[in-house]
């Protein structure tokens, strides 16, 4: 039987970096679910580089679970590896050093090794594989992949996203989106600041504007004391504009996140940064009416996890790991994705997620090894055993 250890030494070999494809690691796990008997489908992105890959071990009823894993990893350009990160290091200190093993490969890893002794057992309820592209440039697989799972097969009754979490169950997080603001002004000779509008010195007003739209967030008392961050976060992250010192900058454009609370509202929060855009764009095209200001998001909103609806899902992880306190993340996941479909969902994966793209990126091999645990004793209930 092959072992969590050399799954994870296979996945961590492919570099599934995300900007590439997944491909080859998706036919991997095809080929290992054909040689035990598992029924699998592809879902291809539109241009069919990179894929989704559903798989269902059991019989095709409902009430099963959902074990949700992403394929593809960070970037490792830059960083100071001290090894190859595409090949697993175990260098004798209880640790398995490479790109993803805790982010998220290492989850993947547990589940394949189970599914010869799940495919032998005589399952009441399914457990799918739900392995999907392009989580870490905004979970952008994962809709189409829920979309199939839920108009092709019986309704799951939960959801478990392996992000690490060291085995501890995750029932809220952030959500998450990234917008860009591109201001335009009127160029003009420095030494004649009356004639034109500095699309920089407009740029800095509205970047000043959203850290104050933080700051009254926390004033009015919107925040969450199970996270770590309390209130909502917005953060400008990068900015560029302008030509040479002495020419007023015709444009300049800046990224910028927002991270909301659960019970916080995108819109309501881009609302408050869109306000005051507004109020400059008026002022700017009284003076050059070619001037504006526009925000694009960059990615679809990715959804909060709300600590809802998930007593049924929360009890089966303290089932299978012991009773231990449940918490909230500010990261954001694709658990919102299933939550907001109805689909009871948690976060529980090993690794910690203070490895998670960092150089020198490992798991610890006791946190492989609780996961395996807990792989086994899913199939174990799940048999009625």
């Amino acid at each position: 039987m092959t072992t969590a250890k050399q799954l994870l030494e296979r996945l961590v070999g492919f570099p599934t970096v995300s900007r590439d494809s997944n491909l080859e690691l998706i036919h991997f796990v095809e080929a290992f679910l054909d040689d035990h008997g598992v029924e699998h489908w592809r879902i291809e992105n539109e241009d069919g580089s990179k894929a989704n890959l559903l798989a269902r071990i059991g019989p095709a009823v409902a009430g099963g679970v959902v074990l949700s894993g992403h394929t593809d990893v960070v970037p490792v350009d830059g960083q100071p590896w001290s090894s190859d990160p595409f090949a697993l290091v175990d260098k004798g200190d209880g640790r398995l050093y490479g790109r993803g093993t805790c982010d998220m490969k290492g989850f993947i890893a547990c589940a394949l090794a189970q599914v010869p002794s799940w495919a032998s057992m005589a399952l009441e309820r399914p457990i799918y594989l739900a392995l999907s592209y392009d989580e870490e440039v905004g979970c952008l697989g994962a809709p189409r992949m829920i979309e199939r799972l839920l108009a092709d097969h019986p309704r799951p009754a939960t959801v478990i996203v392996g992000e690490p979490t060291m085995m501890q169950p995750v029932v809220a997080h952030k959500g998450a989106t990234n917008l860009r603001t591109t201001v335009t002004g009127r160029a003009a000779h420095s030494s004649q600041v009356d004639q034109g509008v500095s699309a920089i010195h407009v740029a800095a007003r509205l970047v000043t504007r959203i850290e104050d739209v933080m700051a009254e967030l926390k004033a009015e008392g919107r925040i969450d004391e199970a996270f770590n961050v309390v209130h909502s976060s917005l953060h400008v992250g990068r900015i560029s504009g302008g030509t040479a010192i002495n020419i007023m900058a015709r444009e300049c454009s800046f990224d910028w996140e927002i991270r909301h609370l659960p019970q916080d509202r995108f819109d309501d929060l881009l609302g408050r940064v869109n306000d005051y855009a507004a109020e400059l764009a008026a002022r700017m095209q009284r003076i050059a009416p070619e001037t504006g200001i526009v925000t694009e998001t960059l990615n679809v909103t990715v959804p909060a996890l709300a600590d809802d609806n998930n007593a049924e899902v929360l009890a089966l992880c303290r089932e299978l790991l012991g009773e231990r306190p449940s918490g909230a993340v500010a990261y954001a996941t694709e658990a919102g994705q299933f939550q907001r479909e109805g689909l009871p969902t948690v976060i529980c994966g090993p690794g910690s997620i203070g490895q998670a793209h960092q150089p020198d990126e490992y798991l610890d091999i006791e946190q492989l090894e609780a996961g395996s645990h807990f792989m086994q004793a899913l199939g174990e209930r799940l048999a009625g055993r």
